[in-house]
């Protein structure tokens, strides 16, 4: 399925809209936070199924602890694997990093180097989540401040081949591939290109914020120029997998939002 979506922390604003008519609604998916909708049969689930009535939903996770250095958490997995019984989820996916420990989580996505170890690390225990689940999940690629020392692989080289001997899917931020690329210093054009398009199971767009010294991936603002090239770039390699907009901070009215993410149709055949 190729479609345009949206993060679903804009619920408030759509419950509305689903209440008249579902067809007002351009865009074709929806984006949940997994988490969001543990230990609860309240509102955000009421909303969540209401619009999973009417389009596609995806689940994207912030807990997964993926590379963290202890066993994995199977109760977590539990309640993932009965969230997308439940939701039946589009894409399912999480993060490449890890997040802090299960006795204290950091609430913020932690890199981890490029190298061997973490290759070797990494690949038994996506395959085992996978198992778990009974699907297959897709990881994202981070935004980057620093580079760590021990670091041997090219960023865009470790995720291909994490996904290849691993056998999941890559969530392809196309925003932070850029705000690396000028943080970093490399040619984000390069990096799009190693990313096989078989590989990409979903792409995400967003804005940044530029703080002089660095660029900061704060979801904050419409989709940068910048970025928006590389997204036509990468589509018109063949790429065909769903294009979600992220916009999680200062977030305007629905429509304000929508008419962004639709932008990327306008872009896909640019």
């Amino acid at each position: 399925m190729y479609g345009i979506g949206l993060r679903t922390q804009h619920f408030s604003h759509l419950s509305q809209v689903l209440e008249t008519d579902p067809k007002q609604i351009k865009i074709d998916w929806f984006e949940g936070i997994t988490e969001n909708f543990f230990d609860t049969e309240g509102r955000p689930l009421q909303i969540l199924e209401k619009v999973r009535h009417d389009f596609p939903v995806g689940l994207h996770g912030v807990s997964l602890f993926i590379a963290a250095a202890e066993p994995l958490d199977l109760e977590y997995l539990v309640k993932v694997k009965k969230l997308y019984q439940r939701i039946d989820p589009l894409v399912v996916s999480d993060h490449l990093c890890w997040t802090g420990h299960q006795t204290q989580n950091l609430h913020n996505l932690l890199p981890i180097p490029y190298n061997d170890e973490s290759l070797n690390f990494l690949i038994p225990r996506i395959q085992k989540v996978q198992e778990v689940l009974g699907r297959q999940i897709a990881l994202e690629n981070l935004s980057a401040y620093f580079d760590l020392k021990t670091t041997t692989y090219t960023e865009w080289d470790f995720l291909r081949n994490l996904a290849q001997k691993s056998g999941c899917k890559i969530l392809l931020d196309i925003n932070n591939i850029y705000v690396n690329s000028v943080n970093l210093k490399f040619d984000p054009y390069v990096y799009i290109d190693s990313i096989p398009n078989e590989l990409v199971a979903e792409v995400h767009l967003a804005g940044f914020t530029d703080m002089g010294t660095h660029l900061f991936d704060t979801h904050s603002c419409p989709v940068l120029p910048e970025v928006w090239k590389l997204f036509q770039h990468k589509i018109k390699s063949g790429l065909k997998a769903p294009v979600l907009v992220e916009w999680d901070e200062d977030v305007p009215d629905y429509a304000v939002v929508e008419a962004e993410a639709l932008k990327a149709k306008g872009f896909s055949h640019g």
